[in-house]
């Protein structure tokens, strides 16, 4: 397998991050890049937003045969974007793509009250993609994006790609295996600091599957709904099974959302993975967290020494940090 630049001699996923800190900044990186892509006959992608990808269209040489993805539709959600992305590789290979070049960038959004899901596909995809002839760069605008995602991003990217060529280390990389099963505090939702509308403690599926549909006001569209209910259900099947006593639901509700929270005294799924990739088996406890990262809008995760917690926001996941 012959690849170019920077990852020539590389096996696998080589992951690269761009902090930049202005529009010139984030040309110098990402023009080269896909140029060098396109001459040596690589597949050339960008998944940048619309301003970014405007810049960059604006920025080519005209006709370049560089492939512009719908960014927005990508990152909706971990699961699917891994799902799409894998599915877009092995077309590439298929096709004999020695190489695949791609820059990336996730929406201003989701570097807020969501951030620690991307977190943790950032982390996953060194693991995911590493079955692929991929060089990525994922783009982060230092003027937004928050301290604790420039940090997050540090540790789970490999290297940082600099204006002026060169390709640095950086330094703190984190295997995402330890990086994904590492206690961290939860960021706690509004809703939260709110009296629940149920508290439940070893309750069985079926009360948890009643619970959500009690709380069902008509805010949320039914199949949020019906979403919600499969997502906790096989949570709390989860937790009665592979957790450790006591469970316990508690569920909030909200104009624009409803927030559940299934807690157990066990140390929660084996697989770091689980959730982000397809779990060949339910054994460990990852099947309804594979589900319920597909179903929710928004899972949020925290191992501490006195158990697990998952929580599950169906409707609008969004709210200040």
């Amino acid at each position: 397998m012959t690849r170019t630049g920077a990852a020539a001699g590389h096996v696998g996923y080589f992951h690269e991050a761009i902090f930049f800190d202005s529009d010139e900044h984030l040309l110098a990186v990402v023009v080269p890049f896909l140029l060098d892509g396109v001459a040596a006959g690589e597949p050339a992608l960008v998944g940048f937003g619309e301003r970014n990808s405007d810049l960059v269209r604006r920025a080519l040489p005209a006709g370049s045969p560089v492939t512009f993805l719908p960014g927005g539709d990508v990152y909706a959600r971990p699961t699917g974007a891994i799902r799409s992305y894998r599915q877009l590789l092995s077309s590439y290979v298929a096709e004999g793509a020695q190489q695949i070049r791609i820059v990336g960038e996730l929406p201003a959004a989701d570097l807020g009250s969501t951030w620690d899901w991307w977190a943790r596909y950032e982390a996953a995809i060194n693991h995911a993609y590493d079955d692929f002839p991929l060089w990525s760069m994922c783009a982060y605008d230092t003027r937004i994006a928050p301290a604790r995602v420039l940090d997050d991003v540090a540790r789970t990217h490999p290297r940082v790609a600099c204006p002026d060529g060169t390709h640095v280390p950086t330094g703190v990389y984190t295997d995402p295996r330890r990086y994904l099963t590492e206690p961290r505090p939860m960021l706690p939702d509004p809703v939260q600091r709110t009296a629940p509308m149920v508290e439940l403690t070893d309750p069985t599926p079926a009360q948890a599957r009643a619970a959500v549909h009690a709380a069902d006001r008509g805010q949320l569209p039914a199949e949020d709904i019906d979403d919600l209910v499969v997502a906790v259900s096989e949570t709390v099947t989860n937790a009665l099974r592979h957790g450790k006593p006591q469970v316990r639901m508690t569920l909030w509700a909200a104009e624009d959302r409803i927030v559940v929270s299934v807690r157990d005294a066990g140390p929660g799924p084996t697989d770091p993975f689980a959730g982000l990739l397809p779990s060949a088996t339910e054994t460990a406890g990852g099947l309804g967290l594979w589900i319920s990262y597909q179903s929710c809008n928004h899972v949020a995760l925290q191992r501490d020494p006195d158990g697990f917690t998952l929580r599950l926001t169906a409707g609008n996941p969004y709210f200040p940090v």
